[in-house]
């Protein structure tokens, strides 16, 4: 028998969401669930806040919190669990880019810390919840670089084959219990990373941003930048009933990049 969603209305919590796939996921997410907003800049949140379109008694809180301080994702755990979220998109992330032997051992640390272990640390205090209500979505916004190497990126590749294989590994052993545990893996996509992306290439090419942006739109068979509320649509389906039997799948956006 399908597992359907709370009758209450659940409270999803979308990390780093004051801007790109995150506010787009916020913002999709909107009309359906209570909202937790978190990321490190208070005002960016806000912005994201005002462009939600919530339920007229949705509740929507902004919470700042830096992933790379363990005392502040422990005070995000606590609200995790007073909250009761049963729907975690964990989106922030890190993308360093250096050869692995230019890659010092704070950088190392810092993208585990942020694109492993916090997701771990959210998607651990959120699970009682889950299993309680006997319902619950996690979706970890992976990257195709959790499918696939890229150069001058060992360490971000890394850390997204590591969640990748978190969600994996927990899909199975919540798979009974109404909960589903995805990762969505965006290719290139037109938000401020891939901006800076574009910065960084054209710095030590010496192409123009055009140019550079060209490169990273060919990555794409499409031959363009994936749009974030194309993610954020395939993170708002997993959330459904509808969605009830995708469970530890790696779903890529990425106009058939990796094909």
């Amino acid at each position: 028998m399908a597992v359907s969603e709370p009758a209450t209305r659940p409270t999803a919590l979308v990390t780093g969401a004051s801007r790109g796939i995150g506010r787009a996921i916020a913002i999709t997410l909107s009309s359906r669930f209570n909202l937790v907003l978190t990321g490190r800049d208070t005002a960016a949140l806000q912005e994201t806040k005002s462009r939600c379109d919530p339920h007229e008694d949705a509740e929507i809180e902004c919470v700042a919190c830096d992933m790379k301080d363990p005392k502040q994702r422990v005070e995000l755990c606590d609200l995790i669990v007073r909250r009761a979220v049963v729907v975690l998109v964990n989106n922030a992330g890190i993308a360093p880019s250096a050869p692995l032997e230019r890659t010092d051992d704070q950088s190392w640390a810092d993208v585990m810390e942020v694109n492993v272990t916090a997701p771990f640390e959210f998607t651990r205090a959120a699970l009682a919840a889950m299993k309680t209500r006997g319902w619950g979505r996690v979706v970890n916004i992976a990257s195709t670089a959790a499918l696939q190497g890229y150069r001058y990126t060992a360490a971000y590749c890394a850390s997204k084959h590591a969640l990748l294989g978190m969600t994996r590994g927990l899909a199975l052993d919540v798979a009974r219990r109404g909960i589903t545990v995805n990762a969505v893996c965006p290719g290139f996509t037109d938000t401020p990373m891939a901006a800076r992306a574009i910065e960084n290439i054209s710095g030590k090419t010496g192409r123009d941003a055009a140019e550079a942006r060209g490169e990273l739109e060919r990555l794409n068979p499409q031959g363009r930048l994936v749009a974030p509320a194309e993610i954020a649509g395939v993170v708002a389906y997993l959330c459904t009933d509808a969605a009830s039997g995708i469970n530890g799948q790696a779903l890529a956006v990425d106009g058939g990049e990796t094909a």
